[in-house]
């Protein structure tokens, strides 16, 4: 069957119960599809096994179902994917984009001599002295000294140099877990993913998740990274250490609250129940008027 002209998606850690900003998220990619006709696909991303917590996943469906947002298909699990990504890693492999290497962090920040927004960068070490064959070893991409433009449809434009922002980077931990840069480019990629909303905690993630799909030859699909959520010491809300699971108490209330983070305007009248509040919301979905989140744009 013919792909749909655009499938979404929304794609949770399974670290902790939904909270605030996650629901943020949700909202902005749910409505954002529903108001094209498209498909919303969940995905739970349980890359890194060991953050995994048993209980999560079935939290976080729970809660989305509560807040009205239904997905299409069955949610899939990184976890269940890993062949996929071992074949889009030897791609890399044979085209000579990734190389083994076996550096601890200290032995990176021991051996960097420049720093860039995630901390030292990577020298290259492994990539002019690589480890013993059988030793056990990371994988990472030797990325080029060369600007990816991305437009983002919050954002505007952002460019980054990745040799000069980020140097190579890991794409398969030496542990043997996929990185979750890879992961998800395979993900997006073998769900047919046309538009990526999401939070702009990741907005930095996207020139090199592009310049992995072009490697891999896959599509590019859209971006749009909307304004995250602060707790009131400035710090993101975050799953890992269950900050603020969101109230569910009141759903109406708190879709509406997310609505209004997200730069939408209010009803004019009382909504009563959250399939009233998403039968009156996703008509009126307008992303360009979602604020950017300008601590994260100048990361």
């Amino acid at each position: 069957m013919p792909a749909p002209n655009y499938r979404g998606r929304f794609a949770p850690s399974p670290t902790g119960p939904l909270h605030f900003g996650s629901l943020v998220a949700a909202v902005a990619s749910f409505a954002d599809a529903r108001s094209c006709g498209g498909e919303w696909l969940v995905r739970i991303e349980d890359v890194d096994e060991i953050r995994r917590r048993p209980d999560a996943e079935p939290l976080i469906l729970g809660s989305l179902q509560r807040f009205g947002m239904t997905w299409d298909g069955t949610p899939v699990r990184q976890s269940e994917r890993r062949r996929l990504y071992a074949y889009a890693l030897e791609t890399l492999v044979k085209k000579g984009d990734a190389y083994r290497c076996n550096c601890s962090r200290k032995q990176v920040t021991e051996t960097s001599t420049r720093s860039g927004p995630e901390g030292p960068i990577y020298p290259g070490t492994c990539r002019i002295d690589p480890p013993a064959i059988g030793a056990a070893a990371a994988w990472r991409v030797a990325v080029p000294d060369a600007e990816i433009t991305v437009l983002d449809r919050v954002c505007g434009p952002i460019t980054q140099n990745l040799r000069n922002a980020l140097g190579d980077f890991v794409v398969k931990r030496i542990d043997g877990y996929t990185a979750y840069q890879l992961a998800v480019v395979v993900d997006d990629h073998e769900q047919g993913i046309t538009h990526v909303v999401r939070g702009a905690d990741l907005l930095w993630s996207t020139p090199r998740q592009v310049w992995l799909q072009t490697q891999l030859g896959y599509a590019h699909p859209a971006y749009a990274h909307v304004p995250l959520v602060y707790a009131t010491d400035g710090s993101k809300l975050s799953k890992r250490d269950d900050a603020h699971p969101v109230d569910e108490t009141h759903p109406v209330q708190t879709l509406s609250a997310a609505w209004r983070h997200l730069g939408q305007s209010s009803p004019s009248t009382a909504i009563k129940s959250v399939s009233e509040f998403w039968s009156w919301a996703v008509p009126r979905w307008h992303i360009e008027r979602v604020p950017i989140d300008m601590d994260r744009l100048h990361d």
